[in-house]
């Protein structure tokens, strides 16, 4: 996918996040391990989003163990940069397939 369609995708699910209640904090976060998409509040517990679309396949299907690993270095790079220690947090996903829009919470793989 293009960086284009991934900005646009990354648009498109932030809208969405605040459409339902979620207040972003930032985006794009970078760290040497990748980026975190969106990072959000909503009831006093910190989101960190990763966003993946797709038209003719399962985006669903491109967070694989590697990328939760990566992510969740870059998470808690994140909260040590920002200290934030006592705060909850969970890691979501928006999975963006053609013109719908599914929030995925607390994703893992065992």
């Amino acid at each position: 996918m293009s960086k284009e369609l991934g900005d646009i995708a990354e648009i498109k699910a932030a809208s969405y996040l605040e459409s339902i209640g979620y207040t972003i904090v930032d985006t794009n976060y970078y760290t040497r391990f990748g980026e975190i998409d969106i990072i959000c509040t909503q009831n006093s517990i910190l989101y960190f989003v990763e966003v993946k679309s797709g038209a003719n396949f399962e985006p669903i299907y491109n967070i694989t163990k590697q990328k939760i690993e990566k992510l969740t270095k870059s998470i808690n790079i994140y909260l040590k940069d920002n200290k934030i220690n006592e705060m909850k947090y969970q890691l979501n996903a928006v999975i963006i397939k053609n013109d719908d829009i599914e929030l995925i919470e607390n994703i893992t793989i065992n």
